[in-house]
Protein backbone atom coordinates (compact mmCIF):
# COMPACT_ATOMS: atom_id res chain seq x y z
CA UNK A 1 0.00 0.00 0.00
CA UNK A 2 1.34 3.22 -0.95
CA UNK A 3 2.42 5.61 1.68
CA UNK A 4 -0.54 8.14 1.23
CA UNK A 5 -2.90 5.53 1.28
CA UNK A 6 -2.13 5.49 4.73
CA UNK A 7 -4.14 6.27 7.37
CA UNK A 8 -2.05 8.75 10.01
CA UNK A 9 -2.13 8.55 13.76
CA UNK A 10 -0.59 9.87 17.27
CA UNK A 11 -0.30 7.60 20.24
CA UNK A 12 -0.26 8.34 23.72
CA UNK A 13 1.01 5.76 25.94
CA UNK A 14 0.95 5.55 29.53
CA UNK A 15 3.04 4.21 31.80
CA UNK A 16 2.65 1.10 34.57
CA UNK A 17 5.63 -0.96 34.91
CA UNK A 18 5.50 -4.42 33.38
CA UNK A 19 1.53 -3.77 32.21
CA UNK A 20 3.22 -1.61 29.39
CA UNK A 21 3.72 -5.16 27.51
CA UNK A 22 0.17 -4.41 27.18
CA UNK A 23 1.11 -1.58 25.34
CA UNK A 24 4.13 -3.71 23.49
CA UNK A 25 1.20 -5.95 22.25
CA UNK A 26 -0.64 -2.89 20.75
CA UNK A 27 1.69 -1.43 19.46
CA UNK A 28 2.77 -5.24 17.85
CA UNK A 29 -0.85 -5.10 16.57
CA UNK A 30 -0.83 -1.48 14.97
CA UNK A 31 2.73 -1.56 13.26
CA UNK A 32 1.74 -4.83 11.15
CA UNK A 33 -1.41 -3.64 10.31
CA UNK A 34 0.12 -1.42 6.99
CA UNK A 35 -3.19 0.62 6.36
CA UNK A 36 -1.65 2.51 9.32
CA UNK A 37 1.42 5.19 9.66
CA UNK A 38 2.24 6.01 13.28
CA UNK A 39 3.24 10.16 13.28
CA UNK A 40 4.09 10.34 16.78
CA UNK A 41 3.99 9.09 20.22
CA UNK A 42 3.95 10.60 23.15
CA UNK A 43 5.05 8.57 26.32
CA UNK A 44 5.52 8.34 30.28
CA UNK A 45 7.59 5.41 32.58
CA UNK A 46 6.93 2.31 30.51
CA UNK A 47 5.19 4.22 27.70
CA UNK A 48 8.41 6.08 26.94
CA UNK A 49 10.46 3.46 27.05
CA UNK A 50 7.71 1.52 24.04
CA UNK A 51 8.17 5.08 22.44
CA UNK A 52 11.69 4.84 22.03
CA UNK A 53 12.32 0.98 20.96
CA UNK A 54 9.60 1.88 18.14
CA UNK A 55 11.91 4.60 17.03
CA UNK A 56 15.11 3.12 17.51
CA UNK A 57 13.65 0.00 15.50
CA UNK A 58 11.76 1.99 13.38
CA UNK A 59 15.15 4.16 12.16
CA UNK A 60 16.78 1.13 12.01
CA UNK A 61 14.19 -1.38 9.68
CA UNK A 62 10.94 0.40 9.55
CA UNK A 63 8.04 -1.18 11.13
CA UNK A 64 9.41 -4.76 10.73
CA UNK A 65 12.01 -2.98 12.63
CA UNK A 66 10.24 -1.85 15.29
CA UNK A 67 8.27 -4.80 16.19
CA UNK A 68 11.45 -6.80 16.23
CA UNK A 69 13.12 -4.56 18.64
CA UNK A 70 9.82 -4.23 21.11
CA UNK A 71 10.45 -7.98 21.17
CA UNK A 72 14.18 -7.89 21.77
CA UNK A 73 13.24 -5.28 24.75
CA UNK A 74 10.74 -7.36 26.46
CA UNK A 75 12.47 -10.42 26.48
CA UNK A 76 15.19 -8.44 28.05
CA UNK A 77 12.94 -7.20 30.68
CA UNK A 78 12.49 -10.90 31.45
CA UNK A 79 15.71 -11.55 31.34
CA UNK A 80 16.78 -8.92 34.01
CA UNK A 81 13.85 -9.64 36.07
CA UNK A 82 15.05 -13.27 37.04
CA UNK A 83 17.88 -11.90 39.11
CA UNK A 84 15.63 -9.60 40.78
CA UNK A 85 14.83 -10.27 44.77
CA UNK A 86 11.39 -9.29 43.94
CA UNK A 87 9.37 -12.22 42.98
CA UNK A 88 5.91 -14.00 42.78
CA UNK A 89 5.50 -15.77 46.21
CA UNK A 90 4.65 -19.18 47.05
CA UNK A 91 0.94 -18.99 47.65
CA UNK A 92 0.46 -16.77 44.82
CA UNK A 93 2.57 -19.66 42.26
CA UNK A 94 0.64 -22.86 44.11
CA UNK A 95 -2.43 -19.98 43.10
CA UNK A 96 -1.83 -19.54 40.09
CA UNK A 97 -1.70 -15.28 40.64
CA UNK A 98 0.68 -13.15 38.79
CA UNK A 99 0.08 -10.50 41.64
CA UNK A 100 2.99 -10.03 43.86
CA UNK A 101 0.61 -9.79 46.63
CA UNK A 102 1.69 -12.62 49.03
CA UNK A 103 5.28 -12.10 48.35
CA UNK A 104 7.35 -11.79 51.31
CA UNK A 105 10.33 -9.86 49.67
CA UNK A 106 7.98 -7.26 47.67
CA UNK A 107 6.18 -6.67 50.76
CA UNK A 108 9.67 -6.21 52.61
CA UNK A 109 10.70 -3.97 49.71
CA UNK A 110 7.26 -2.39 49.92
CA UNK A 111 7.77 -1.10 53.36
CA UNK A 112 11.40 0.12 53.84
CA UNK A 113 10.75 2.14 51.09
CA UNK A 114 7.87 4.21 52.90
CA UNK A 115 10.62 4.56 55.67
CA UNK A 116 13.56 5.40 54.21
CA UNK A 117 14.79 7.31 51.73
CA UNK A 118 16.56 6.20 48.05
CA UNK A 119 19.62 8.36 48.98
CA UNK A 120 20.29 6.05 52.14
CA UNK A 121 18.88 2.82 50.98
CA UNK A 122 21.10 3.00 47.37
CA UNK A 123 23.43 5.03 48.00
CA UNK A 124 25.84 3.52 45.18
CA UNK A 125 22.30 4.27 42.99
CA UNK A 126 21.88 1.00 41.52
CA UNK A 127 19.80 0.75 38.66
CA UNK A 128 19.48 -2.60 37.12
CA UNK A 129 16.73 -1.14 34.37
CA UNK A 130 19.11 2.07 33.35
CA UNK A 131 21.61 -0.73 32.31
CA UNK A 132 19.25 -2.61 30.46
CA UNK A 133 18.12 0.29 28.59
CA UNK A 134 21.32 1.24 27.68
CA UNK A 135 21.87 -1.95 26.58
CA UNK A 136 18.87 -2.28 24.36
CA UNK A 137 18.58 0.79 23.01
CA UNK A 138 20.30 3.05 20.51
CA UNK A 139 19.68 6.56 21.41
CA UNK A 140 21.55 7.94 18.36
CA UNK A 141 19.08 6.12 15.98
CA UNK A 142 16.41 7.49 18.19
CA UNK A 143 17.38 10.82 17.64
CA UNK A 144 17.80 10.65 14.44
CA UNK A 145 14.34 9.08 13.69
CA UNK A 146 12.69 11.37 10.79
CA UNK A 147 9.57 8.66 10.75
CA UNK A 148 8.81 8.78 14.13
CA UNK A 149 8.47 11.76 16.56
CA UNK A 150 8.61 11.24 19.94
CA UNK A 151 7.84 13.18 23.38
CA UNK A 152 9.14 12.03 27.21
CA UNK A 153 6.94 13.16 29.86
CA UNK A 154 8.97 14.16 33.23
CA UNK A 155 7.89 16.03 36.42
CA UNK A 156 9.90 18.90 37.83
CA UNK A 157 10.01 17.97 41.30
CA UNK A 158 10.22 21.57 42.19
CA UNK A 159 7.66 23.50 40.32
CA UNK A 160 5.46 20.08 39.86
CA UNK A 161 5.33 20.73 36.08
CA UNK A 162 5.27 18.45 33.66
CA UNK A 163 8.56 18.76 31.04
CA UNK A 164 8.25 17.08 27.90
CA UNK A 165 11.61 15.64 26.26
CA UNK A 166 11.51 15.45 22.24
CA UNK A 167 14.15 14.64 19.21
CA UNK A 168 17.18 15.00 18.81
CA UNK A 169 17.87 15.51 22.45
CA UNK A 170 16.56 12.59 23.91
CA UNK A 171 18.74 10.31 26.33
CA UNK A 172 18.64 7.63 28.58
CA UNK A 173 18.31 9.96 31.26
CA UNK A 174 15.44 11.53 30.06
CA UNK A 175 13.85 8.02 30.07
CA UNK A 176 14.83 7.27 33.79
CA UNK A 177 13.58 10.06 34.50
CA UNK A 178 10.22 9.67 32.99
CA UNK A 179 9.96 6.11 34.82
CA UNK A 180 11.48 7.40 38.15
CA UNK A 181 9.37 6.72 41.24
CA UNK A 182 10.33 8.53 44.18
CA UNK A 183 10.35 5.86 47.02
CA UNK A 184 12.63 3.81 45.08
CA UNK A 185 15.08 5.67 43.09
CA UNK A 186 16.46 9.06 43.40
CA UNK A 187 15.48 11.96 41.46
CA UNK A 188 17.45 12.14 38.01
CA UNK A 189 18.93 15.46 37.41
CA UNK A 190 19.24 17.18 34.22
CA UNK A 191 20.21 20.55 33.16
CA UNK A 192 20.28 21.03 36.96
CA UNK A 193 16.68 19.93 37.60
CA UNK A 194 15.78 17.08 39.91
CA UNK A 195 12.79 14.77 37.69
CA UNK A 196 10.63 12.20 39.03
CA UNK A 197 8.44 9.90 36.97
CA UNK A 198 5.91 11.72 34.48
CA UNK A 199 3.15 9.92 35.80
CA UNK A 200 2.39 12.70 37.95
CA UNK A 201 2.17 15.41 35.77
CA UNK A 202 1.10 13.61 32.45
CA UNK A 203 0.42 10.21 31.90
CA UNK A 204 0.70 10.57 29.50
CA UNK A 205 1.16 13.86 28.08
CA UNK A 206 -1.40 14.96 25.25
CA UNK A 207 -0.63 18.45 24.11
CA UNK A 208 2.41 17.94 22.59
CA UNK A 209 0.08 15.93 20.11
CA UNK A 210 -2.46 17.90 19.82
CA UNK A 211 -0.31 20.79 19.08
CA UNK A 212 1.19 18.03 16.11
CA UNK A 213 -0.36 19.95 12.54
CA UNK A 214 0.60 16.73 10.33
CA UNK A 215 -1.74 14.11 11.75
CA UNK A 216 -5.25 15.04 13.67
CA UNK A 217 -6.48 11.32 15.32
CA UNK A 218 -5.02 11.13 18.43
CA UNK A 219 -5.16 7.43 19.93
CA UNK A 220 -4.81 7.47 23.73
CA UNK A 221 -3.51 4.06 24.84
CA UNK A 222 -5.02 3.16 28.06
CA UNK A 223 -3.18 0.45 30.88
CA UNK A 224 -4.70 2.26 34.09
CA UNK A 225 -8.40 1.38 35.04
CA UNK A 226 -10.25 4.95 35.25
CA UNK A 227 -13.15 2.84 37.25
CA UNK A 228 -12.91 0.15 39.82
CA UNK A 229 -16.76 -1.15 40.72
CA UNK A 230 -15.25 -2.79 43.90
CA UNK A 231 -14.65 -0.56 46.89
CA UNK A 232 -11.35 -0.50 48.41
CA UNK A 233 -11.71 -1.98 51.85
CA UNK A 234 -8.15 -3.01 53.00
CA UNK A 235 -5.42 -1.00 53.14
CA UNK A 236 -3.51 -2.16 50.52
CA UNK A 237 -6.27 -2.10 47.99
CA UNK A 238 -6.52 1.87 49.31
CA UNK A 239 -3.23 2.61 48.28
CA UNK A 240 -3.50 1.13 45.37
CA UNK A 241 -6.63 2.84 44.32
CA UNK A 242 -4.90 6.40 45.38
CA UNK A 243 -2.17 5.47 43.27
CA UNK A 244 -4.91 5.00 40.17
CA UNK A 245 -6.66 8.12 41.10
CA UNK A 246 -3.16 9.98 41.07
CA UNK A 247 -1.19 8.78 37.92
CA UNK A 248 -4.95 9.11 36.10
CA UNK A 249 -5.85 12.76 37.06
CA UNK A 250 -3.08 14.22 34.77
CA UNK A 251 -4.92 12.47 31.91
CA UNK A 252 -8.23 13.62 32.93
CA UNK A 253 -7.20 16.98 33.05
CA UNK A 254 -5.59 17.13 29.39
CA UNK A 255 -8.76 15.44 28.01
CA UNK A 256 -11.05 17.61 29.87
CA UNK A 257 -8.97 21.09 28.24
CA UNK A 258 -9.87 19.03 25.38
CA UNK A 259 -13.57 18.56 25.91
CA UNK A 260 -13.89 22.34 27.22
CA UNK A 261 -12.18 23.47 24.20
CA UNK A 262 -14.33 21.79 21.69
CA UNK A 263 -17.29 22.95 23.75
CA UNK A 264 -16.29 26.56 23.33
CA UNK A 265 -15.92 26.62 19.61
CA UNK A 266 -19.15 25.39 19.12
CA UNK A 267 -20.94 27.37 21.52
CA UNK A 268 -18.87 30.26 20.29
CA UNK A 269 -18.92 29.66 16.75
CA UNK A 270 -14.94 30.00 16.71
CA UNK A 271 -13.07 29.14 13.29
CA UNK A 272 -9.93 27.15 15.18
CA UNK A 273 -10.08 24.29 12.36
CA UNK A 274 -6.87 23.24 13.34
CA UNK A 275 -8.24 21.86 16.94
CA UNK A 276 -12.04 21.40 15.41
CA UNK A 277 -10.69 18.68 13.48
CA UNK A 278 -9.12 16.99 16.24
CA UNK A 279 -10.00 13.43 16.72
CA UNK A 280 -10.04 11.66 19.68
CA UNK A 281 -9.84 7.67 20.24
CA UNK A 282 -8.84 5.31 23.16
CA UNK A 283 -7.75 1.31 23.14
CA UNK A 284 -8.71 0.14 26.50
CA UNK A 285 -9.82 -2.53 27.90
CA UNK A 286 -10.79 -1.26 31.54
CA UNK A 287 -12.76 -4.64 33.08
CA UNK A 288 -9.75 -6.53 32.03
CA UNK A 289 -6.79 -4.62 33.47
CA UNK A 290 -9.53 -4.19 36.90
CA UNK A 291 -8.99 -7.52 37.59
CA UNK A 292 -4.98 -7.27 37.64
CA UNK A 293 -3.32 -6.57 41.21
CA UNK A 294 -0.76 -3.11 41.10
CA UNK A 295 1.55 -5.05 42.49
CA UNK A 296 1.59 -7.19 39.52
CA UNK A 297 3.16 -4.54 37.93
CA UNK A 298 6.17 -5.43 39.44
CA UNK A 299 6.04 -8.86 37.78
CA UNK A 300 8.65 -9.20 34.84
CA UNK A 301 8.35 -13.33 34.20
CA UNK A 302 8.22 -13.77 30.46
CA UNK A 303 4.99 -16.35 30.90
CA UNK A 304 3.29 -13.14 32.56
CA UNK A 305 4.51 -10.44 29.60
CA UNK A 306 3.04 -13.05 26.77
CA UNK A 307 0.19 -13.20 28.31
CA UNK A 308 -0.15 -9.17 28.26
CA UNK A 309 1.29 -8.65 24.88
CA UNK A 310 -1.35 -11.10 23.81
CA UNK A 311 -4.10 -9.47 25.41
CA UNK A 312 -3.01 -6.23 23.95
CA UNK A 313 -2.93 -7.42 20.33
CA UNK A 314 -6.55 -8.47 21.06
CA UNK A 315 -7.77 -4.73 22.54
CA UNK A 316 -5.75 -3.38 19.17
CA UNK A 317 -7.17 -6.21 16.93
CA UNK A 318 -11.07 -5.49 18.37
CA UNK A 319 -10.39 -1.70 18.25
CA UNK A 320 -9.44 -1.37 14.14
CA UNK A 321 -12.39 -4.18 13.48
CA UNK A 322 -15.29 -1.82 15.46
CA UNK A 323 -13.46 2.02 14.69
CA UNK A 324 -10.85 1.85 11.49
CA UNK A 325 -13.24 3.72 9.17
CA UNK A 326 -13.52 6.03 12.02
CA UNK A 327 -9.93 7.05 11.60
CA UNK A 328 -9.88 10.84 9.58
CA UNK A 329 -13.54 11.29 9.94
CA UNK A 330 -14.47 11.10 12.97
CA UNK A 331 -13.85 10.81 16.78
CA UNK A 332 -14.73 7.42 18.87
CA UNK A 333 -13.65 8.48 22.54
CA UNK A 334 -17.18 9.76 23.56
CA UNK A 335 -15.75 13.06 25.94
CA UNK A 336 -19.62 14.15 26.44
CA UNK A 337 -20.26 10.92 28.17
CA UNK A 338 -16.93 10.93 29.93
CA UNK A 339 -17.65 14.71 31.56
CA UNK A 340 -21.53 14.31 31.42
CA UNK A 341 -21.79 15.47 35.24
CA UNK A 342 -18.37 18.43 34.16
CA UNK A 343 -19.60 21.95 34.13
CA UNK A 344 -20.15 23.32 31.18
CA UNK A 345 -18.86 26.64 29.47
CA UNK A 346 -20.98 29.65 29.58
CA UNK A 347 -23.21 30.00 26.40
CA UNK A 348 -23.76 25.87 25.69
CA UNK A 349 -27.39 25.94 26.94
CA UNK A 350 -29.35 22.85 27.68
CA UNK A 351 -32.38 23.69 25.90
CA UNK A 352 -33.86 20.34 27.58
CA UNK A 353 -33.06 20.98 30.82
CA UNK A 354 -33.71 24.92 30.49
CA UNK A 355 -37.06 23.49 29.62
CA UNK A 356 -37.97 21.67 32.68
CA UNK A 357 -36.57 24.73 34.97
CA UNK A 358 -39.09 26.72 33.29
CA UNK A 359 -41.99 24.52 33.39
Amino acid sequence: MAKTDCKKIDLALQGGGSHGALTWGVLDRLLEDERLEIDGISGTSAGAMNAVVVADGMHRGGRDGAREALHTFWSAVARAGRFSPIQRGIWDRLMGNDSLDHSLSYLFFENLTQLISPSRLNPLKINPLRKMVEAQVDFERVNACRKLKVFVTATNVRTGRARIFRQPELSVDMVMASACLPFMFEAVEIDGEAYWDGGYSGNPALYPLVDDQDCRDLVVVQINPLLRKKLPVSAREILNRVNEITFNSSLIKELRSIHLLHELIESEGLELESYRAMRLHLIHAEHEVEKMSASSKMNTEWRFLQRLHKQGRRWADQWLNDNFDAIGDHSTFDLDMLFQDAIRPVGKVDHAQAGKRRG
